[in-house]
């Protein structure tokens, strides 16, 4: 091969490879969902501004109310209260003292979010074994 297609190919090869992890960065990156418990978010409200995130918190009881076309309640963490204002339709899992995670931004102190996720786990069969039989049993 000559010095001047060697050059070539290695210069192709290092783009290349360049190219896919660039990609696999991007991509695994965008992928990982955060989010800000309700207190780390009032803690860095001013370095967030208006900018959109996820908050975690539990919503506190007593706090749901509906308004036309939205929903607003309260959501804690760690003795930290963020009032919500929800443009989406809750899930119906949605109700009083569950972990949520929303995303959104701030509006001041109100947190305005457009969509709403329930945390949940596994231990539903565990806490409620009768509840929930398996036909391999």
């Amino acid at each position: 091969m000559r010095p001047n297609r060697k050059l070539r190919a290695a210069i192709g090869i290092v783009l290349v490879v360049g190219a896919v992890g660039y990609v696999l960065a991007r991509g695994l990156g965008s992928s990982i969902e955060y989010f800000q418990t309700a207190n780390q978010a009032v803690a860095n409200r001013a370095k967030l501004g208006s900018e959109t995130f996820n908050i975690e918190g539990s919503v506190v009881p007593g706090s749901i109310h509906k308004d036309r076309s939205k929903l607003i309640f309260s959501i804690s963490s760690a003795r930290v209260q963020v009032p919500v204002v929800s443009y989406g339709s809750p899930p119906q899992l949605f109700q009083a003292k569950i972990p949520v995670v929303l995303s959104g931004h701030f509006d001041g102190s109100t947190f305005v979010s457009d969509q709403i996720m329930v945390k949940h786990s596994a231990s539903y069969v565990a806490a409620h074994p009768d509840r929930v039989k398996s036909p391999y049993r």
